[in-house]
């Protein structure tokens, strides 16, 4: 196969990681403005970094009842 010719597969789409990225801003906006003294923000880096985990919990939670 020659280099010219594309696998299929083999390409990736960015949109998700623009979307984690976006959101990952956000998340460490909330969060800093939340809080109110050093480890309150550290904590709030952390909670930024695993927003979608977040998001996925209320999400069930949400949706059993």
């Amino acid at each position: 196969m020659t280099d010219n010719v594309r696998r299929r597969g083999s390409g990736r789409a960015g949109g998700g990681d623009a979307v984690y990225g976006l959101g990952l801003i956000g998340a460490l906006v909330w969060y800093i403005g939340q809080a109110d003294g050093f480890w309150p923000g550290v904590l709030g880096v952390l909670k930024a970094l695993v927003w979608p985990a977040f998001v996925v919990y209320d999400l069930l939670r949400f949706l059993a009842g």
